[in-house]
């Protein structure tokens, strides 16, 4: 497994839009998903590739002078559990401390409310975020958003 950072802004929305739709449970929402892959463009993006085929990607936002956001991320069915996630994530945060943030944030459907998104919410917790805030109407009521954190010194 290699993992590359990607600078080319149509291969970026391209393979985005691959692993994306491939994880209808994650990202069924038409509209979100579009944000997600349009809103790759300027952002620092991560890639995992099996051979020549793309496994994974993790994306990047600034969201303050010292902060930036784990925006979105995601790994092909058949590669969780393989480490890919973490490599991912080990790469974006060398990146991040290289760049001069002091934190990463994400955010996540809080815990309990769906299997899915409970096994999302372990591997954060796995990878050292905090809890921070639970926003119960920041997307809305069935879909309560949990806020972690990590400092990155």
């Amino acid at each position: 497994m290699i993992i590359k950072q990607l600078s080319d802004i149509d291969e970026k929305k391209k393979i985005i839009r691959f692993v994306l739709e491939a994880l209808p449970d994650w990202f069924a929402v038409e509209e979100s998903r579009e944000e997600y892959i349009n809103d790759s463009a300027d952002r620092s993006t991560f890639v995992a590739y099996d051979g020549d085929k793309p496994a994974g990607f993790l994306c990047l936002k600034e969201t303050g002078k010292e902060t930036v956001e784990l925006a979105v991320m995601g790994v092909l069915k058949e590669y969780h559990r393989k480490g890919i996630g973490r490599k991912l994530f080990d790469m974006a945060k060398t990146f991040a401390v290289e760049k001069g943030y002091e934190f990463m944030q994400v955010k996540t459907v809080k815990m309990g409310m769906y299997d899915d998104y409970d096994a999302t919410n372990r591997f954060y917790q796995a990878l050292g975020f905090k809890e921070f805030e639970v926003f119960p109407m920041l997307w809305d009521e069935a879909n309560p958003c949990q806020i972690y954190v990590m400092g990155l010194k």
